[in-house]
Parts: structure tokens; sequence; C-alpha cells
């Protein structure tokens, strides 16, 4: 798999059945190993040994219902009192970083209400903070750290 632009970590590998498969410590299953969760399984590395976000807080690909449609978050973070704080939206690496994918998670976050967005292909990351009262997104440097 393609180097990405996060720290080095290490992952639990294996072949079944002629496909790759990666253990996603948060789903406590392995997963077929594509680049989209390549890049979904250094996030979540990357929230837990670089931000400090306990495991517990975090959740992996879960359906939500928008506009009658079925849709699937990548990522999402929550604070100790249970409100969502960070909502993540991967893309694989070949995948531009585009208007439309801001659209998209700004779709979902005007549903789940996180205080933060990341959006990254692996390679580029974008980081934003919701304003709520102004109805829009400030970017920013970098999430913050996990605080209780």
């Amino acid at each position: 798999m393609q180097r990405l632009n996060f720290p080095s970590y290490t992952f639990r590998v294996k072949n079944s059945e002629n496909r790759t498969l990666i253990f996603d410590e948060i789903r406590k299953k392995f997963v077929v190993l594509t680049p989209e969760e390549w890049v979904r399984q250094h996030v979540v590395q990357f929230l837990i040994q670089e931000k400090n976000y306990p495991i517990s807080h975090i959740n992996v690909e879960k359906q939500i219902t928008l506009n009658g449609l079925k849709k699937r978050y990548d990522i999402v973070v929550f604070k100790p009192n249970g409100e969502l704080n960070v909502l993540v939206e991967c893309k694989a690496p070949e995948i531009t970083i585009s208007q439309m994918t801001f659209d998209q998670i700004a779709q979902y976050n005007f549903k789940l209400n996180a205080t933060y967005l990341m959006v990254t292909n692996g390679l580029t990351h974008f980081y934003c903070q919701t304003d709520f009262v102004a109805e829009k997104y400030e970017f920013m440097q970098e999430i913050p750290d996990f605080s209780r």
C-alpha cells in the first residue's frame, strides 16, 4: 500500500481467500484492505496515538439517514459527555479533495453537529471548526488533542 502523510504505524494484516485484510481496532475485526480503508486505519491510529483520543470515544463506519437516504460516515469521535466532537471523511489517496468532498461532510454534519471536521485522502488533510452561530466552517492547522 501507498505511503501516506501520517507517522508510521504498525498494523495487523493477513491474506484470506485472495484478499488482503487489515485489523480494525475499533470494530474489532479484520476488514478488506482497500485504499480508502488504508487511509481510515491511519486516521484511527493518528487520533489514538497522536491526538490521544480514547478508543472508546471513536466510532467507525456507522449508518445514518440523510433525507431518507442511508449513508455511512467514516469516523466520528465523541466527547466524554457523548456529544459529537470530530467527524472525519476519508478518501482513497488517488481521490482529489474537492468542493464536493466538503459538501458531503457538511451534509453529514448538518445532521451530526460535530465541532470539528477532518477531510483527508491520506496525503492532504484539511481541518475545520464548526461555527454553529454563523453557520460556517473555519479552517484550522489541526484538530485539538483530546481533553476531558
